[in-house]
């Protein structure tokens, strides 16, 4: 899944199938962990929320693109197409403070120093 929107209140918003396991899911329990990552950059989020789903046409078309149509040919009226909204309660961010090759080097040196390596940054993000 692919994050259509971040609105002025950090609300993120996707696209989703009506039957999908994502929407079976939020029904059952509508709290929610997303991970995202640029593995090429060692960036990493992880962010806990609460999801709802909506059926309503205004928000299928504010966040509809036309790349979504390889997932829903019909369109914004396609019957499958929902939209889910994550409201962010917390998230957490880590990444490499100077990429992988120099974070290698320093674990490595750590590994034989014994003293832990500084290999990063990372902390808490709070709504």
């Amino acid at each position: 899944m692919a994050v259509q929107d971040v609105d002025a209140d950090g609300s993120l918003w996707f696209l989703s199938g009506r039957s999908s396991l994502k929407n079976i899911h939020i029904a059952k329990n509508p709290h929610v962990q997303l991970f995202f990552s640029n593995p090429g950059k060692s960036e990493y989020l992880s962010v806990f929320g609460t999801a709802t789903v909506s059926d309503d046409r205004n928000l299928r078309e504010k966040h509809w693109t036309s790349l979504a149509k390889a997932w829903f040919p019909g369109g914004v009226d396609d019957p499958e197409l929902t939209v889910i909204k994550v409201d962010p309660d917390k998230g957490h961010y880590w990444d490499t403070e100077h990429g992988k090759a120099v974070s290698l080097i320093k674990i490595t040196v750590g590994a034989l120093t014994g003293k832990p390596a500084n290999t990063g940054v990372e902390g808490d993000l709070r709504p």
